[in-house]
């Protein structure tokens, strides 16, 4: 088998372990806090701010370990630290299932995030083993696979946990992320042009700090990462208590999953798109296109009164922020030559896990104090700021800006 057989091979199976991943992820997400509530007789105001902390903590972690994954990754290969990653995500979810308080749940979210960075690794693995100019295509079909797991997963999620309970369906959900671990073994590790003359096959983290230094919009683009995932899920945990509010408490969790899945949709239908589309004009220029467009979009989310209000803003922001994922990686595939990519990603990873962190934790005391209205304006805000930063990135270093087309 020759290596573009191996990379679409690759290609097929990391697409259905990232689509196990994030389907098992996001089918608790929608219920931590009512998962919470079932703790005990805690006051609204309680339970919503205990939901951003229990949901931020397993970035906190992330964060700190992703960058040196990278780096292992980069040295020894992804394959290993992917089923090390399946294993003790899937044994995490697992025990949470059994737990009786939200301390012991917090220290569970916290133990998963050392775990958490299957999906972004698994970026990194198909991203070092494919050819530049089609970048964004090819990382556009992989990032469907984790979609369409988070579209489907609420909606499953909320189902279990109405029919079976929320512990129970902690139990059940590690089943598919342990499946993850398991495909990945069918996989072959290889990467394009490390063994070409010239081409450095190792890179010290002062090479690669230098490299990022030297490159001021790929600096940017890294902690616009943050500034992304703090407007991005500012919303995610209490979700399902604006859901409640707008609809009422029967079958809570099934119609929390719908809004939950409403993003995942419009994601899918237009991830791939951006790719192939960035990779024709420029990743830099569609990324200031896609954070402005994200931004305005979900400002009316401040005047929903109905649930299915809700979920059109939530699929119109989905078909927008769906693209800024494979469109910044294609991008940072671009200009982090092979050898240091895992750790240049794994930066990115955990700017990202950042934003992960101070997002839920602005969302639980932003809506505790000013109400649901005020997190989507905060959203709508960082948004449109992020892509006010990368435009004036853009137009200060032009001859930065370039694209492979």
């Amino acid at each position: 088998m020759n290596q573009k057989e191996t990379g679409k091979r690759n290609l097929f199976i990391m697409w259905f372990a990232n689509f196990f991943v994030a389907g098992s992820m996001t089918m608790v997400m929608p219920f931590i806090s009512l998962y919470i509530e079932s703790f005990g007789n805690f006051p609204e105001k309680y339970v919503q701010h205990w939901s951003g902390l229990t949901f931020a903590v397993t970035f906190v972690s992330a964060f700190l370990f992703s960058p040196v994954w990278g780096k292992i990754g980069d040295r020894y290969g992804r394959k290993k630290i992917l089923i090390f990653s399946g294993l003790g995500m899937g044994i995490s979810i697992f025990l949470m299932g059994f737990v009786h308080s939200v301390w012991e749940l917090f220290f569970l979210r916290f133990f998963m995030g050392f775990f958490s960075g299957f999906i972004p690794m698994s970026q990194a693995f198909i991203s070092t083993q494919t050819p530049k100019q089609i970048a964004g295509r090819v990382l556009g079909t992989l990032q469907t696979g984790s979609i369409t797991g988070s579209l489907l997963g609420p909606m499953l999620g909320g189902i279990l946990a109405d029919s079976l309970g929320y512990a129970t369906t902690f139990k059940w959900t590690s089943i598919s992320i342990f499946i993850s671990a398991l495909l990945v073994i069918a996989t072959k590790e290889y990467r394009i042009d490390v063994d070409k003359k010239g081409t450095k096959s190792h890179y010290s983290s002062k090479e690669v700090f230098s490299h990022i230094i030297r490159n001021p919009i790929l600096l940017t683009v890294l902690l616009i990462s943050a500034l992304v995932q703090i407007a991005h899920f500012s919303i995610q945990p209490i979700l399902s208590l604006f859901v409640s509010d707008l609809h009422g408490k029967t079958n809570v969790a099934f119609y929390s999953g719908i809004a939950f899945s409403a993003a995942g949709l419009g994601n899918l239908l237009m991830s791939r798109s951006w790719g192939k589309i960035a990779d024709r004009y420029g990743y830099i220029k569609i990324l200031v296109i896609l954070l402005f467009l994200a931004g305005i979009v979900y400002l009316p989310g401040a005047a929903v009164t109905q649930l299915w209000q809700l979920v059109i803003i939530r699929f119109a922001l989905g078909i927008t922020i769906g693209g800024i994922i494979p469109v910044r990686i294609a991008y940072i595939r671009q200009e982090a030559p092979i050898a240091m990519q895992g750790e240049v990603l794994g930066y990115n990873t955990s700017l990202r896990f950042l934003g992960n962190v101070f997002g839920p934790m602005l969302g639980g005391f932003v809506s505790g104090y000013y109400g649901f209205s005020a997190v989507f304006v905060s959203t709508s805000t960082l948004l449109i700021l992020s892509g006010v930063i990368l435009l004036l990135s853009m137009l200060r270093h032009p001859k930065l800006v370039k694209h492979t087309a």
